[in-house]
């Protein structure tokens, strides 16, 4: 369901709690979002006045009625994305996401439901019907300033994710953290928290914000970004030549190659896959640099001996095999293109390469937001030009017809060593620009060729 008919669905709930005498508000990100024109594409609502029996039957007449959220008392209607709920108060009693004692109060007043709220920018509210807005807490004016602030100072460290929350809002809003809400933060012990959360809040910042950077600084200077983020981390302090690298260590690096990667990420095939190679490609370099005698800083091989810190740091937050999979490729992968296009090498250079590339258009953008994170080192269009070429000449002969393991079977060909020399020889044909025919025809006659050679000897 658009999110236009989930206004249109509010309205018509709204307009049978007010004849019992009630009020239904927007509530949350999507007031937020409203007041920055942004879109918003969930709808959260809040019905007052009217006890939770009175309200389901107001939901029924409209549809089918879900719960989605049983323990927090949440409804909403079947092929509707609303979420909609009753004010309530929440007091935790475990260190699990839902370990919270809830109790609904449908007669509360809207400043003290919205005291549970984490910050103020997501505790304003808006009256469905006549659009006014209600903000007890200034989450107007700290949008306005660019300020992330807590509501409660008693209610805000009751879920550890908020630390993760604050990050990710100042992010996504290039704002500041409150400095009182900094230093709550810094009390607050995140480690009992589900991966799941923790990665939640991290792709919201690297594929919502300008500068996703703004999340993993703004956690270092609360003392939260070892928990999740220890290779991320261990980054710090790392030096690097500063003829390649002016910009400074490691992490300094890895931010700005971050923040370069988001103005690329619209350009991705797969772009939270190719924010999080952007954030992880050189965490190499903690274990691969060294001083030389000379006093030259050097990597070398930081590409395949990150690789394990790629995975440990990946699987801290998440399982999913195919994002790994793409991470680990694109770390190893990262060094080669603008190598490649800076010594114009041979096709077979890149053929090679991009044959190894899960994704090699991802590639070639990492490698320019790699290249462009770096101060007074600006990145030659040049490069992404040659390479682009090259790719689309190898998409090309991809395209063609080739020569099968089936083809070899069918013309008499034996499974073993010999189809597999003639496949690689029959590649390498293709991309020589002969058609199918005349490759299969080739490596017959080579294979005939090298046999007979063979019962020579």
């Amino acid at each position: 369901m658009s999110v236009e008919q989930d206004r249109a669905l509010s309205r018509a709930l709204a307009e049978r709690v007010k004849g019992a005498g009630g009020r239904v508000y927007y509530v949350g990100g999507c007031v937020r979002d409203a007041l920055t024109g942004t879109p918003c594409k969930d709808i959260d609502l809040e019905v007052y006045g009217v006890t939770p029996a009175a309200l389901r039957g107001m939901l029924e007449e409209l549809g089918a009625v879900v719960e989605k959220g049983a323990s927090f008392g949440v409804l909403g209607l079947r092929h509707s994305d609303l979420d909609i709920a009753m004010p309530r108060t929440e007091r935790r009693t475990g260190d699990r996401h839902r370990d919270f004692d809830v109790a609904v109060d449908p007669f509360m007043s809207t400043r003290e439901a919205s005291r549970r709220r984490d910050f103020t920018i997501n505790a304003m509210m808006q009256d469905v019907l006549t659009g006014e807005i209600t903000d007890h807490w200034g989450g107007r004016e700290d949008l306005e300033r660019g300020v992330i602030r807590c509501v409660s100072a008693d209610t805000f460290p009751e879920d550890a994710l908020r630390v993760f929350r604050a990050a990710q809002f100042a992010a996504r809003f290039d704002a500041s953290i409150d400095p009182d809400t900094l230093a709550l933060c810094r009390g607050i012990d995140v480690r009992a928290l589900a991966r799941e959360r923790v990665f939640d809040e991290t792709c919201k910042a690297l594929m919502k914000a300008d500068r996703p950077s703004v999340f993993f600084y703004r956690l270092r200077e609360m003392d939260h970004l070892r928990e999740f983020f220890p290779e991320v981390e261990a980054c710090a302090g790392i030096e690097q030549s500063p003829v390649y690298h002016p910009e400074g260590d490691v992490f300094t690096h890895t931010m700005l190659v971050t923040d370069q990667a988001a103005r690329l990420r619209d350009r991705a095939k797969h772009p939270l896959w190719f924010m999080l190679s952007a954030l992880l490609h050189d965490l190499g370099k903690c274990v691969a640099t060294t001083v030389e005698a000379d006093g030259r800083i050097t990597s070398h091989g930081h590409e395949v001996l990150g690789l394990e810190l790629v995975e440990t740091q990946l699987r801290r937050l998440t399982s999913e095999a195919e994002l790994i999979r793409y991470v680990l490729n694109q770390t190893e992968l990262h060094m080669r293109p603008n190598m490649l296009a800076a010594r114009g090498s041979r096709k077979a250079r890149t053929r090679a390469m991009f044959d190894l590339s899960v994704c090699p258009e991802d590639l070639i953008l990492l490698s320019k937001a790699d290249a462009s994170g770096k101060l007074d080192k600006p990145y030659d269009p040049a490069y992404e030009q040659w390479l682009n070429e090259r790719l689309s000449d190898y998409r090309e002969c991809i395209a063609r017809p080739m020569v099968t393991g089936q083809d070899l079977i069918e013309a008499g060909v034996k499974p073993g060593p010999d189809m597999g020399r003639m496949l690689k020889r029959a590649r390498q044909l293709h991309f020589g620009g002969m058609e199918k025919k005349a490759v299969l025809r080739q490596v017959l006659k080579e294979n005939s060729e090298f046999g007979i050679r063979n019962s020579e000897a």
